[in-house]
């Protein structure tokens, strides 16, 4: 319960950090023009056109022709005989939120090499201009390299702030698309101020070349493991040519490998074989990673904003499929994913952070105080919320004290709520539930502890890679020392790379 967050004393020292500059800091996804700002082009990318190949092929080409990394866009730390880095996915809100996680962060990252954002920098449609607010003014104090991989809410202005900032890239004079139609519907990137990006690059100066990111998907190569990081638009599709990239450069390095990527493969109990499709048709992005010659260990994306780990048996080895989405946005719930049994593994294999009954006792929290005026007759303790789910799923829940608890009769009628109840599975599942449930997340966004937001930290040597999820909670007590969620190990093997 302390780890949760639930018995929190005082509220942390993040909201210092914040900048208010005389304004609202509040990020509301139930403001109309955020709304619009993040889903026109989205609509637009779903319904007619996705113009994300075209214009990646066109940023990566300009990069190469600006020499801003090698053919292969390796980022060469092989220096690094023991990396350590963090990892964190859908941070860019720039509220409380995502000042949360600022302290233990610098905390955990203070012996890191570098950091990875993993989707999703800035929201809602990745301008140019918020990166001082959404990214700089978090992380000034993260004195070593930050990389980071687009996500959909990134694409929404052709990527062209993520290529400005992370890349060093000139900034787009023209709206994405091959044809007139695509580019008078699709929402324009905004101009670059010229004294934002000034004091942008005050907080954090550019890279040297050699750090520096060459392209939206690259390679981090250190002494021990191979990072790999792809680009995965919009839509989750990749262009011909990164398809090409990641094969060649999975198979020309005999070290064990973790695929990071805007979109996760395992999420929610489901597979999502087709997420990272590429555009020659013939393969998906996990044809690759299952691959025993290509070595990967783990992969891990962003996108569904909680915390879940898939162990998959893959021949005679285990691939460990990570979601980590927990940095900053709103909270996915955790709380509709049903019983695991995916892809091999059960539920007694699988991790999740928030727990189960948690998520479902903040989420009536805001039931409570939306719809039912805050008198808490919708609200569920996380005690009583546990015994709900470890009845719903039939397992016992997670922390031993909940294990014998009764759920009082209204509580149960209360976890009946469309709001509320669990994702529902085969037949009876309704064709609109996975797009009424992620807004209903957007909708219910809060921002006061706890928030049971996450970030991974990763330790490579020569024989062994450790992960380990931290849970941020927003509470004082939590700062220095963050609450381990999980952890896994996993022992590396150097293999021959294929001819």
């Amino acid at each position: 319960m302390e780890g949760a967050g639930w018995g929190c004393r005082q509220t942390g020292s993040f909201v210092k950090l914040i900048p208010s500059g005389g304004r609202r800091r509040h990020f509301s996804w139930l403001d109309p023009r955020l709304l619009w700002q993040a889903r026109r082009n989205d609509l637009i990318a779903r319904f007619l056109s996705d113009p994300s190949n075209d214009e990646r092929r066109r940023w990566v080409a300009a990069q190469r022709e600006r020499a801003q990394g090698s053919d292969d866009l390796i980022i060469d730390r092989t220096d690094l005989d023991s990396a350590r880095f963090l990892v964190l996915g859908d941070t860019g809100e720039g509220d409380e939120s995502q000042f949360a996680l600022v302290p233990p962060l610098l905390e955990s990252g203070k012996d890191t090499h570098f950091m990875v954002i993993c989707s999703d920098v800035i929201y809602p449609a990745g301008d140019v201009n918020e990166y001082l607010k959404k990214f700089y003014s978090p992380y000034k104090d993260y004195a070593k390299p930050i990389y980071a991989l687009p996500g959909n809410h990134d694409w929404y202005d052709g990527l062209n702030g993520f290529m400005v900032h992370f890349c060093g890239a000139e900034p787009a004079v023209r709206s994405p698309g091959r044809n007139w139609i695509l580019r008078r519907l699709w929402r324009k990137a905004e101009k670059v101020r010229p004294e934002v990006l000034k004091r942008c690059r005050e907080l954090r100066p550019e890279l040297e070349g050699p750090l520096k990111q060459p392209g939206p998907y690259f390679v981090i190569d250190t002494g021990s493991l191979r990072i790999i990081g792809i680009d995965a638009g919009i839509n989750g599709r990749l262009d011909r040519e990164q398809g090409e990239w990641l094969r060649r450069v999975a198979r020309h390095s005999p070290k064990p490998k973790i695929l990071l990527t805007g979109k996760p493969i395992y999420v929610d109990n489901r597979y999502y074989y087709d997420e990272g499709s590429i555009e020659d048709g013939a393969t998906r992005v996990d044809d690759i990673v299952r691959a025993a010659e290509h070595n990967f260990v783990a992969a891990i994306g962003g996108d569904i904003h909680n915390y879940q780990r898939y162990p998959v048996r893959v021949g005679d080895r285990t691939i460990q499929y990570i979601v980590s989405g927990g940095g900053g946005a709103y909270m996915s719930a955790t709380h509709r994913i049903p019983r695991v049994d995916v892809g091999g593994v059960e539920e007694g294999d699988f991790r999740c952070y928030p727990l189960r009954g948690d998520s479902l006792s903040a989420y009536s929290k805001v039931v409570d105080r939306r719809f039912f005026l805050g008198l808490g007759s919708a609200y569920i303790p996380p005690d009583e919320a546990a015994a709900l789910m470890g009845r719903r799923l039939g397992i016992d829940p997670s922390r031993p004290a909940d294990r014998h608890k009764r759920p009082r009769r209204r509580k149960e009628v209360v976890a009946r709520l469309p709001f509320l109840r669990t994702l529902r599975t085969g037949r009876g599942r309704s064709s609109l539930e996975p797009f009424f449930y992620p807004l209903l997340s957007e909708v219910f966004d809060w921002d006061t502890p706890p928030f049971f937001k996450s970030y991974l930290r990763l330790e490579a040597t020569e024989s062994k890679l450790t992960i380990t999820c931290y849970g941020v909670t927003g509470c004082a007590e939590h700062e220095k020392n963050p609450p381990v969620e999980d952890r896994v190990e996993i022992h590396l093997d150097r293999k021959s790379p294929r001819a």
